[in-house]
């Protein structure tokens, strides 16, 4: 047996490894529609298990975001001292151009120390009131929306081939790693028949 036999036959091992894990791969997400096979119902794991996994990412997802984190970050003193600026700014807006425009004999008695007066007051029943409000708003947001029931609608909603693409995104490298681990699997089979075949008389 000459060289180039045993080189294409290491060659054919490696390709052959290379298109089971290829056709593996594919099985995970192909046929999209169930299919008779044999009598045997045959569809892709993924598209057969949508919305299985749409539940697991419902569940996972309330998990991992708990409304009581949200709620504890949109309620807290560092988001009201962020909008404190603008805040400000449309006080000012409003104590100095809007209600003047409105009650125009205002502007004989409130004077600029008055409407800064005002201002602050304002800004300091602020502090106040932000926390309250928005627990009481969170609280209803939190009986208004369910998280978990959201992610499960979406991900059970999407087309084969967008749950194909989302997936091949996230495990791309993965999947090619494990082509590539096919192949070099099938080379080292290869190389074992060419070794046993040479010492075999």
């Amino acid at each position: 047996m000459h060289w180039y036999n045993y080189l294409i036959t290491i060659l054919l091992s490696g390709f052959i490894g290379y298109g089971i894990i290829w056709f593996a791969i594919k099985l995970l997400f192909h046929p999209r529609k169930a299919v008779n096979i044999l009598g045997y119902k045959y569809q892709g794991i993924f598209p057969k298990n949508q919305v299985k996994i749409a539940g697991m990412l419902g569940h996972l997802s309330t998990e991992l975001l708990p409304f009581a984190d949200i709620e504890q970050r949109i309620t807290s003193t560092d988001n009201l001292e962020k909008l404190k600026p603008e805040i400000e700014q449309h006080i000012d807006a409003f104590l100095n151009k809007k209600l003047r425009d409105v009650f125009p004999i205002l502007s004989k008695f409130i004077g600029e120390r008055t409407t800064n007066q005002l201002k602050e007051a304002y800004m300091n029943e602020l502090e106040t009131m932000f926390p309250a409000l928005m627990h009481q708003y969170m609280r209803q947001l939190k009986d208004d929306i369910d998280l978990e029931k959201i992610v499960v609608e979406k991900v059970a909603g999407f087309s084969n081939e967008k749950l194909e693409d989302i997936l091949k995104k996230i495990t791309k490298s993965e999947f090619q790693f494990l082509k590539i681990a096919g192949a070099v699997f099938g080379c080292l089979i290869g190389i074992i028949q060419v070794v046993f075949n040479i010492i075999t008389p």
